[in-house]
């Protein structure tokens, strides 16, 4: 199955994009769930997406105002690449391997709004004429909130930090040296070298930011991976545990 993710483009988490997981669920809701959505239109327990034989399928939880794809009200429904869902004042858009890129407006020269970097996949570095340079993953999922009861950490266990602990303030925490919400001062961690995105308790994700050296998840070179409580990172020579108490 291709790589996956929704992109919110309308609703309360406008903006955000959302991995999906081959042979996982998601479950949509505004009280429980894996993406919470503030919204009073939403039921607890909404809908859900699961991944089935190389397919997404979308099936509603007997919600109470019903989830709509491509305009329509359904129950269950196999989700096609470019497929739109609405879930109260969400609409969410699902993609399936390389998303399109929008072309610039020739009135407007080179340069590339953010909603144009928005388009690409995550792990795509964009050069921004007239800039240092911008990653798509520091501008998709700014100011992504933490769910509401949620705690979380991470504790560097091996390296010249080792010792410190970062709590989560926000969904979006990056990882760099001597910058971002998990400054390190390992000399080997790249400025801007990976970000944890919190977007639900079982939605939590780890994605290399184009480091020099490399992020590790529990030993092994990743792009993007999916985390729990006691996963192990690494970033340079410094490793570091992902801690999530019991109820959070």
């Amino acid at each position: 199955m291709a790589d996956a993710f929704l992109q919110i483009v309308s609703g309360p988490r406008q903006g955000l994009n959302v991995p999906l997981v081959p042979g996982a669920q998601m479950v949509i809701g505004r009280k429980r769930g894996d993406l919470i959505l503030d919204d009073a239109l939403v039921s607890g327990r909404h809908c859900r997406i699961r991944g089935v034989s190389g397919n997404f399928v979308l099936q509603d939880l007997g919600s109470t105002n019903g989830t709509m794809v491509d305009g329509r009200l359904v129950r269950e429904v196999t989700l096609r690449p470019g497929a739109e869902i609405t879930v109260g004042a969400t609409r969410m858009i699902l993609y399936v391997g390389e998303p399109p890129v929008e072309q610039p407006d020739p009135a407007q020269g080179d340069r590339l709004s953010e909603l144009d970097i928005a388009w690409l996949l995550d792990e795509e570095l964009v050069e921004v004429p007239g800039g240092a340079g911008a990653r798509s993953a520091d501008l998709i999922g700014q100011d992504l909130r933490l769910p509401p009861g949620f705690v979380a950490s991470v504790d560097v266990v091996a390296g010249s930090d080792q010792g410190k602990s970062f709590p989560f303030s926000r969904g979006n925490n990056t990882i760099g040296r001597r910058t971002g919400e998990v400054p390190l001062s390992d000399v080997e961690a790249s400025r801007h070298h990976a970000v944890i995105e919190v977007f639900g308790r079982e939605m939590i994700f780890l994605r290399d930011l184009g480091s020099t050296n490399g992020t590790y998840h529990n030993g092994r070179r990743v792009n993007v991976a999916k985390l729990k409580g006691g996963d192990t990172v690494g970033c340079g020579k410094t490793v570091m545990k992902l801690v999530v108490p019991r109820g959070s």
